[in-house]
């Protein structure tokens, strides 16, 4: 039986297996795929107000060219294709509900041509997208099992580490998105039938000494060991043998970390970030992490180990740093419905509003984080 090749999506919901359509279908919103700006998506804001962010903006929107190239080359071991990366960044899209990624993602895969229409095809495109949509929507669920699925539909190891960073990524990208049109006001734009994201399950977060484990084998060629030891943050120690597979999406993520992300936040600040989006997340590993590094949030630490409701009992009682964790939580959640006012609480309470966009940002590079420790090993 001849195969046959169709065309992409006319809109940003797609499905996994398509239907004959005319090849001059076209997005949507088509003028959304030729921007000039990959990460930012052409945002109206000028470059004056996004020079003290350069030293994450630029790493950021490299890794945009280097995940999403006009063509991606592929061979034995890397056979990811050019659809199968719009595909994936378009369901995480869809899944953070930000509708200006929607639009660029959806415009950029409806000219790619999708794959054949065999059976084989067809599983493997489902599975890729159920298992970035359930990463990106409730990264807790992703176990041995979501690998192995993977692995049965041909993925390779270089496959999995590149669909877990094109997750991470445009679920950042998302998250800073947001956060940029809520420092400029505009409205907040909701898409029908998205969920908030829950809280992570408690029950795993009450041992303390739970320690991560690869689930993938170190990159097997010499850039790998030298690439792992120039890694200069605790976040990647256990990492960077595994994402070395992609030695130049590891060296901008490094860069990401060391960045004024951190730097120019208070310290307080970023490490209740840390904890809380880890919580939420369900990175028991990313937790136990930090709060080996945070003494001084003891009990906070001790309520975050508790179910949601303690945790919400705990902010009444603080309000104060009740004002930073909504924030976080609002974008961590939900980056579709966080807003103007969102942010104009957390920028008015001892914070700039350049430190505030730094914090939030920080948030979601730690969400990518996050999945990463979730979807490439197992805590013990």
């Amino acid at each position: 039986m001849e195969q046959r090749r169709i065309e992409g999506k006319s809109h940003w919901y797609h499905e996994t297996q398509s239907n004959a359509r005319t090849p001059d279908v076209l997005p949507l919103v088509p003028e959304a795929a030729h921007v000039e700006d990959r990460f930012l998506l052409d945002l109206p804001i000028s470059e004056d107000a996004l020079f003290p962010f350069q030293s994450w903006l630029h790493p950021a929107r490299r890794l945009a060219h280097i995940l999403f190239p006009s063509h991606a080359h592929q061979y034995q071991m890397n056979t990811f294709s050019d659809y199968e990366r719009m595909s994936t960044a378009l369901t995480v899209a869809q899944v953070c509900g930000v509708q200006r990624l929607c639009n660029h993602y959806a415009a950029r895969l409806a000219p790619l041509p999708g794959p054949d229409s065999s059976r084989e095809s067809n599983h493997r495109l489902a599975q890729i997208t159920q298992y970035a949509r359930q990463l990106a929507s409730s990264p807790v669920v992703i176990d041995a099992r979501a690998r192995q699925h993977l692995d049965d539909v041909g993925l390779t190891v270089w496959d999995s580490v590149l669909l877990n960073q094109i997750v991470g990524f445009v679920g950042f990208q998302a998250r800073v998105v947001a956060v940029f049109q809520a420092f400029l006001g505009q409205p907040v734009r909701w898409v029908p039938g998205l969920d908030m994201q829950p809280f992570a399950p408690a029950l795993p977060f009450a041992t303390a000494e739970a320690t991560w484990h690869p689930a993938h084998v170190a990159a097997e060629f010499p850039m790998a060991s030298e690439q792992s030891r120039r890694q200069p943050g605790a976040e990647l120690q256990w990492l960077a043998p595994v994402l070395a597979h992609h030695p130049d999406l590891l060296s901008r993520l490094s860069t990401l970390i060391t960045s004024s992300l951190r730097t120019e936040v208070p310290q307080n600040a970023s490490g209740l970030a840390t904890l809380l989006t880890a919580r939420i997340n369900g990175s028991v590993a990313c937790f136990n992490e930090q709060a080996q590094r945070s003494p001084e949030f003891t009990g906070f630490i001790a309520t975050l180990r508790q179910e949601e409701r303690e945790i919400q009992q705990w902010e009444q009682r603080h309000p104060v740093e009740r004002i930073t964790l909504q924030a976080i939580q609002w974008l961590t959640r939900a980056p579709n419905r966080f807003s103007d006012a969102h942010f104009g609480a957390l920028s008015g309470h001892d914070l700039s509003s350049e430190q505030a966009i730094n914090l939030l940002s920080w948030c979601g590079l730690c969400g990518w984080l996050n999945r990463l420790k979730i979807a490439l090993g197992d805590t013990h």
